[in-house]
């Protein structure tokens, strides 16, 4: 397909409303037909690409490939592509990956065991190792669309040709997925992201909704879940974020062009963050700098460094940014006691879990140091099977993967209710496409629990 007839879609698309929530949430999972044009599976591949990777074939990338300005890649459900030789996925054109519940597709190094039990040695743990370079765009690419895709192991250093993408990583690890088009559209549901050097997803610009996914062992000394700037715009939620080096979301305004960053993120699970990230009061859960504006509400942190973070210097834009509904446990009282981090401008709200009034003083300014030992182990989060509270022995920052673990709550979980969906999602008020191949799948609006996992089973869908 053309980049003319995609461009031909959006404009038809950026008339039909976000609110068909109802309408299309029980076909949300069914298989896509994708265009036909396929790409052969007998050898390896490497060199310009575009068409389709037909649906359950294996493909392998021998060396680094471009999806060209005029051309798109579709890649149908059940798809494994194995990448080797360090090689890459260089986006100038359209990049569409439509895995499904039933058959999710893979793009990951070939034999790589992962050393995911509890306390793996970091330092020779093949998730950081940035074993290929990742999705990357440059910003001609106006549309990148991942759904119910595993993508694993990304980030190696980004040299030579790569240098299109206005970014040259020398020595250091680069990103698994790379979106850069201020005027661009760029989609990731119900997907998996394993391991990194740096931020897994780094975003500068367009238009964002991140539903639904599951961020694993993200950043080795440093990184994101996803690094959104430079004027990105959307939605992050209903996302699982665990063992991320600093933060699980990160909204910035530096480098802005056509629009000022403005992410809302909500509905998040963010568990065991911010440990790999050495620095004082960086790193933990979420983040706003530097003239961001959004939202944050009704996540839940759970043993995770620092607790929401808005930075005074450089300033996020206080005046647009509203939050509320944090659900905060902590098995220590380090991490109790930067549940509202010191240091930095975030305002205690009433909203909160615990609730500020029963252990902050009475003199409590924002950034002030404060005791929180006597809130350990309070408001256990019950989720149906997690080490929560951390084993006897262990440190939550030995969980840093999923394992055979299930985030979603149990039926006496305080965090039934007391979500606020008193707002909506900016991919709603703002219209984003909605389409099964072409845009977001919906725009899933604020839910009533705390955390990306619902108690009538909406949200995340990773169990």
């Amino acid at each position: 397909m053309k980049i003319s007839h995609l461009f031909l879609i959006g404009i038809l698309l950026s008339f039909i409303s976000c609110s068909r929530f109802e309408e299309t949430k029980t076909d949300l999972y069914a298989h896509v037909d994708a265009p036909s044009n396929p790409v052969s599976d007998t050898a390896p591949l490497h060199g310009s690409i575009k068409g389709t990777m037909l649906k359950g074939k294996t493909y392998t990338i021998d060396a680094d490939v471009y999806v060209n300005k005029s051309d798109t890649l579709i890649i149908q459900e059940g798809v494994h592509l194995n990448v080797i030789n360090s090689a890459g996925i260089l986006v100038k054109g359209v990049f569409i990956s439509l895995g499904t519940k039933e058959n999710p597709n893979w793009i990951t190094v070939p034999n790589v065991v992962k050393t995911d039990e509890p306390g793996a040695d970091v330092n020779s743990d093949p998730a950081y190792k940035g074993l290929w370079k990742g999705i990357l765009a440059t910003p001609d690419c106006p549309l990148m669309v991942i759904k119910w895709t595993h993508v694993e192991f990304g980030g190696a250093a980004v040299m030579g040709l790569f240098s299109d993408i206005g970014f040259n990583s020398g020595n250091k690890g680069a990103y698994d997925i790379y979106f850069q088009n201020p005027a661009g559209l760029f989609v990731l549901e119900d997907s998996w992201i394993y391991g990194s050097v740096d931020d897994p997803v780094r975003v500068l610009g367009g238009r964002v909704e991140m539903f639904r996914n599951t961020f694993e062992k993200c950043g080795y000394t440093g990184g994101e879940a996803v690094n959104l700037k430079a004027g990105a715009v959307g939605d992050f939620a209903y996302n699982l974020c665990i063992g991320i080096a600093t933060n699980g979301p990160k909204a910035s305004n530096k480098s802005a062009t056509i629009a000022q960053t403005n992410m809302r993120f909500y509905n998040n699970t963010i568990v065991n963050c911010g440990f790999r990230r050495a620095d004082p009061g960086r790193g933990g859960s979420i983040n706003y700098e530097e003239g961001a504006a959004g939202m944050y509400y009704n996540n839940l942190v759970v043993n995770c460094r620092y607790g929401p973070r808005v930075v005074p210097n450089p300033i996020a834009d206080i005046a647009h940014l509203f939050y509320g509904n944090t659900f905060q446990y902590a098995d220590d009282a380090a991490m109790a006691s930067e549940f509202y981090p010191h240091g930095y401008i975030q305002i205690p709200q009433t909203s909160d879990f615990p609730k500020p009034s029963t252990f902050l003083p009475a003199s409590y300014q924002p950034g002030d140091v404060y005791d929180g030992s006597s809130l350990v182990g309070l408001n256990n989060p019950q989720f149906v099977n997690a080490p929560i509270p951390t084993p006897p022995g262990r440190q939550a920052s030995d969980y840093s993967a999923v394992n055979n673990f299930n985030f979603s709550l149990k039926l006496n979980s305080p965090c039934i209710g007391k979500g606020f969906t008193g707002f909506k999602a900016l991919g709603n008020e703002q219209n984003f496409p909605i389409d099964l191949k072409y845009g977001a799948s919906e725009i899933t609006p604020p839910g009533k629990d705390i955390g990306a996992y619902q108690i009538n089973g909406t949200g995340n869908q990773h169990f």
